[in-house]
């Protein structure tokens, strides 16, 4: 690859073949990796919040099965962060390639195998440890796989519409999340005793498909432009780790800030509404799952709109509405959904997760990327997003639970936890630089640019048209 093709800031262009291919290499790559670790997370929210309390705390009984439930469900967000100081160091000094390889083999594995796994009726105690177990590992794998999949494509992506092509693989989330919510429907659908005998297993079974495509296309994927010329130009750090909490922790303060409303939303939205409108509200089983993939199908249009917008009036502001579009539907929503009514539920959580959540991540996928130098890119990714998750993510069906508990089933404290979260964004987007259109082969990080290094970057996004005229020049 020439050089003009692989510098992430210069004029790259799909004219040139070989970078073209890759590209879209990257995209599908990207997309099948970020559509199985949601296909998961997704998967086992929903088995979390309606079934896995019976069949893996059977002893518990209804409401101490499902904290259970809930706490094998956060322990998988635990272990991200450790998966992504381990993989993302490797992912700096190894290369993007291997590394991503690596974690979707081993968050796929351990998905499969819960599909495997005796109940709590066979086995006993067993049975949730198995399932923690299992849930640990793929925290490890998920904890590295969707940073990598996100430094990967912005480093690929043309610099002026690097907003929208990182946004595209993102797609995959709501792919996967829909598939797993139109799962979930179906089996609530069907007898409710055949699911719990069998019929449960067979959508982590099916997730072997979705592991076999993915390390099929990353097999075939070349190293990303950005690492290329760090070792071209023998820059690669030795301790990838030490120096990105030593040089950029203000940075990792202001990635983690910008998460706490996407994620935290994404969670509560995704398990604790369900299992509230199912458990509290006492709905069909089917209406949370149906909403959810509702909003999963809004999120595959809002996301690259959102990237494609976030290249012309920046990252930041962007994500600014988002964060402002959750905060203000928190408390109608969470009223709406109280009523108990199906015409009211299924619209109101399927717009609050499909568009208030979807326009901060559309925003977010070239904007965490361009926070960090490229030294330890994938580091810093990986910190910002798995510490968020933990924080805002993993723990939001617990402190939900917790909150009914405390406060004889109210949904109002619910919804000041959602504005609570969108606050801390909103306030994360006012102080963050903006990054639109950063160089991604510097060393130092965006918070270090100043004023003529952000007015010297490459103009706002070209449109389509005009984009396809230059022979695919970004």
């Amino acid at each position: 690859m020439s050089t003009g093709a692989s510098t992430p800031s210069s004029p790259r262009g799909s004219a040139d073949p070989e970078y073209a291919a890759n590209l879209r290499r990257a995209t599908l790559a990207s997309s099948v990796g970020s559509a199985l670790e949601y296909y998961d997370f997704a998967l086992y929210g929903l088995a979390s919040a309606l079934i896995f309390g019976e069949l893996f705390f059977p002893a518990l009984g209804t409401n101490a099965g499902l904290a259970a439930g809930f706490a094998t469900f956060a322990v998988g967000f635990l272990a991200r962060p450790f998966g992504g100081l381990l993989f993302g160091t490797l992912g700096d000094k190894l290369g993007r390639k291997g590394v991503l390889i690596a974690t979707i083999g081993l968050m796929g594995v351990s998905t499969t195998l819960i599909g495997v796994l005796p109940t709590g009726d066979q086995i006993g105690i067993w049975a949730p440890i198995l399932l923690v177990v299992l849930r640990v590992l793929q925290g490890l794998g998920a904890g590295a796989e969707q940073a990598g999949a996100t430094v990967l494509m912005a480093e690929y992506a043309p610099v002026r519409r690097r907003g929208y092509f990182s946004a595209l693989p993102f797609v995959g989330i709501m792919i996967g999340t829909i598939i797993a919510s139109v799962v979930f429907f179906l089996l609530g659908l069907v007898d409710t005793q055949i699911v719990h005998d069998w019929l449960w297993r067979v959508p982590f079974l099916a997730s072997i498909l979705l592991i076999a495509v993915a390390i099929f296309i990353r097999l075939r994927l070349r190293e990303s432009p950005a690492f290329i010329n760090l070792e071209k130009s023998e820059q690669i750090a030795h301790n990838p780790l030490r120096e990105a909490f030593a040089h950029s922790w203000r940075t990792l303060l202001r990635g983690i800030g910008l998460r706490m409303a996407e994620n935290g939303g994404s969670a509560i939205y995704q398990t604790l509404a369900v299992s509230y409108i199912t458990q509290v509200v006492a709905v069909d089983e089917w209406q949370g799952p149906l909403a959810i993939a509702i909003g999963a199908i809004i999120g595959i249009f809002v996301i690259p709109v959102a990237g494609a917008l976030s290249d012309r009036f920046g990252r930041m502001r962007v994500y600014r509405i988002g964060s402002v579009i959750q905060l203000v539907l928190a408390f109608p929503a969470w009223w709406l959904m109280s009523t108990g009514s199906v015409w009211l539920i299924i619209p109101v959580l399927a717009i609050t997760y499909g568009l208030g959540v979807n326009v901060m991540l559309g925003a977010q996928c070239a904007a965490l990327p361009e926070l960090f130098g490229n030294r330890h890119r994938y580091i810093g990714v990986a910190i910002t997003r798995e510490f968020s998750a933990v924080i805002a993510g993993g723990i939001a069906p617990l402190i939900g639970a917790g909150l009914l508990a405390a406060f004889s089933d109210s949904w109002v404290p619910l919804a000041g936890y959602v504005v609570l979260l969108s606050a801390l964004t909103l306030w994360a987007t006012i102080v963050t630089p903006e990054t639109r259109a950063r160089d991604l082969d510097l060393a130092s990080d965006a918070i270090d640019d100043s004023n003529e290094d952000v007015s010297s970057r490459p103009l706002p996004t070209v449109s389509r048209r005009e984009f396809k005229r230059n022979g695919g020049r970004g």
